[in-house]
């Protein structure tokens, strides 16, 4: 199997930023968005991303069989929520295994929320999303969007073999398309696609990453 790098390795808090600058984007006018985030959201912060990240994704989706389409979910997320979600999950962690050191809770918790000093959602960098038909219905991903490891039994790996072939064939539709335009997956969550962050950085050979953490205008 190969290794899977997660968020908490040094590795990728080890990759420098060189910021390029790029502006945060409004994608709705472009791309299909779903709502299920709009209740965690500040003033609709989760429908930005970067500029180079939205013409990627645009570029994906015009590689994707005929009649299928991009479901966006959520992009740019705010700093401070970003941190409530990691921490909320590092609680609910540490509830079922008190006995576990602080380092094995944090590195646990990155499976499935990022650190937030090094989150790529927070650079406007990452995309949650999925596959719709030309009707707006989600195809069968193997698990629910957003579902944990725990919740799920590991099927939100990307490569988890505990799934259906149409959830693994769809999968590698979603990858295909992503990999042809340069984003790269975080394999402990079948959704989670991004371009120009550390993590990007790191797994494709960039010396450096484009973008840092950012605030988002509301102008």
């Amino acid at each position: 199997m190969t290794e899977i790098i997660l968020m908490s390795d040094a590795r990728v808090a080890a990759i420098p930023v060189e910021e390029c600058g790029e502006p945060l984007v409004d994608v709705s006018d472009v791309l299909l968005v779903d709502d299920r985030k709009n209740k965690d959201s500040h003033g609709g912060a989760e429908l930005y991303l970067r500029q180079g990240v939205l013409d990627r994704l645009l570029e994906a989706q015009a590689l994707l069989p005929d009649g299928l389409r991009l479901l966006f979910v959520e992009g740019y997320r705010p700093p401070a929520l970003q941190r409530r979600y990691f921490e909320r999950y590092g609680d609910e962690l540490r509830a079922a295994h008190p006995d576990w050191p602080a380092d094995r809770l944090r590195t646990a918790a990155s499976r499935y929320v990022s650190p937030p000093e090094i989150a790529p959602h927070s650079a406007g960098a990452a995309v949650d999303l999925t596959l719709a038909d030309a009707h707006g219905r989600e195809l069968d991903m193997g698990t629910p969007m957003n579902a944990n490891p725990e919740q799920s039994d590991g099927a939100c790996y990307t490569g988890a073999e505990n799934i259906t072939e149409e959830a693994r064939a769809n999968r590698a539709v979603l990858g295909k398309a992503f990999g042809a335009v340069g984003l790269v997956n975080y394999p402990t969550e079948w959704w989670h696609w991004s371009y120009g962050d550390r993590y990007w950085a790191l797994m494709s050979g960039a010396p450096a990453a484009l973008y840092g953490p950012k605030d988002l205008d509301p102008s």
